[in-house]
Order: C-alpha cells, then structure tokens, then sequence
C-alpha cells in the first residue's frame, strides 16, 4: 500500500465519516484500517508526513489519527500544518510518554494523546468522541442564537462562532469550543475540573487536568486582551473554573 492510498474504501452498509491513520508502520496502519473500516468508517492512510497533509487536503476526514514518529516530518510539524487550515480533530499516537510531550502535542493542537502501546478498544471510544465532537462543531442555521457579548469578544452558542469586538471570525477549534461552550452554560458559576473533563472529553479523562491548563491558555491567547491576566476564563485553582462576562463597557 503506497502512502496516501485508501485503505480498502468503504465498509458496505457503513454510515461513519472518513479517517485518516497517518503511521510509518504498516502493520500498524493496516490493523488500524481493518478495525476502523469494521466499525464503519472509511479510512485513508499515509505513512510519512507530506503525504498526510496531502491525505487531509483532499479527503476532508471526520477524524485525523497521526503517529509523531514519522520518517520525513515531524508530527508535531504536520500537526501544525493541519492546524494551519483545518480544525478536524487530532488524535495523535505515540511512544513519546512524558507529560511534557504530551503538554506540547496538545499545546500544538491536538485533540487527544494515546500512548503507544494502546488497547484498539480505548482507540475506538476515543475515535467515536472526536467524530461527535467535530460533528456537534457544525453550525446549526436553525438554532435560535445565544449571544455572550463582552467588551473584547461575542460568543454566538446557537451558529457555534466567535467573534472578536471587530467582528471578525476567531477561529476555534472543536474541542476549544467544547470547553467554552461548557464554560458559557454554566457562566458566572464554577465548573469543577472533573465535570468539564468528563462533558469535554468522557468519564476516561476525569483525572487528565493537564488537558484543561492547555485549552483554557490556548483559548486565552485567543480570547483574552491579557492573557496573563484574565477577564473572563477564570481559573480557581486545583478546583475548577469559571467565565465571567462583564459587561461590554464595563472598565478593564
């Protein structure tokens, strides 16, 4: 099987979206194929880093599934060109196990973080929450608007966009969005850490708290005018966290 090519197409009867496995190995990458095509999805691999992108471009996939050990690119590189023009969910694989690692992949945009060796189980639950999440990121034109308005942004819940205080579009990913919108429905209360991780991501990740310290300075540096010194993405530390919203003229 050449880099990029489908593996095997579509499942007959199959309702999921596309997936793409990016891996070197091909073992790997077959298994991958043969038990996301049984469960529904029609699948893409690549095996190095410029047939990824080249993948990602042309097969509009629900879900990217990228190991980080590629022979021509760098993951973390070819995370940050699908993050250039795409926000598609990422689950990245790899042996790479440190916290830190795990921080940096998350930093650069991606979704999830399985360590390798994995259980196809987990890596299938895990699939199956991105493909919702990307799937519920999709603008409903009938909602009836929700407008957050503040000072620097407007948060339009029922188009699922952001807009800075020139109007114009801040790109979120969906798993950002995911996190704020939690935030927004329970605005000015606390969310504990446990209940955003499991309305976010599931009951797996009640204890990733990493995960919520990485989306919220990302969603700052987005949203906030200080980053540093946050309006309305509020930490209470080792608790939770809360979004306040001032009013639009309200003083900085």
């Amino acid at each position: 099987m050449t880099s990029g090519q489908l593996a095997g197409g579509t499942t007959a009867g199959s309702s999921g979206g596309r997936i793409v496995v990016v891996d070197d190995d091909p073992a790997l990458a077959r298994a991958l194929a043969i038990n996301l095509k049984a469960h529904g999805y029609q699948v893409t691999v690549a095996h190095d880093g410029k047939s990824a992108l080249d993948a990602v471009a042309h097969a509009h996939p629900q879900v990217v599934i990228l190991d980080l050990g590629l022979p021509d690119l760098d993951g973390i590189e070819v995370l940050d060109g699908i993050r250039g023009w795409t926000p598609v969910p990422v689950i990245v694989l790899s042996a790479r196990s440190t916290s830190a690692e795990k921080v940096a992949a998350l930093d650069a945009g991606a979704d999830d973080y399985v360590t390798k060796p994995f259980g196809m189980d987990e890596l299938l639950a895990r699939v199956r929450v991105a493909a919702r999440r990307q799937a519920g990121a999709a603008p409903d034109r009938t909602a009836v608007a929700d407008e957050v308005q503040t000072a620097d942004f407007t948060v339009q819940l029922g188009a699922h966009r952001v807009l800075d205080a020139a109007g114009a579009p801040v790109r979120l990913t969906p798993t950002e969005w995911a996190v704020l919108e939690v935030l927004l429905r329970h605005r000015g209360k606390l969310v504990p850490q446990k209940q955003l991780l499991v309305e976010v991501w599931g009951p797996a990740y009640e204890h990733e708290t990493h995960y919520l310290r990485v989306y919220l300075a990302q969603l700052r540096r987005k949203l906030e005018p200080d980053p540093a010194h946050p309006r309305y993405l509020i930490t209470e530390p080792g608790v939770g966290y809360r979004f306040e919203s001032p009013a639009p003229n309200a003083a900085g």
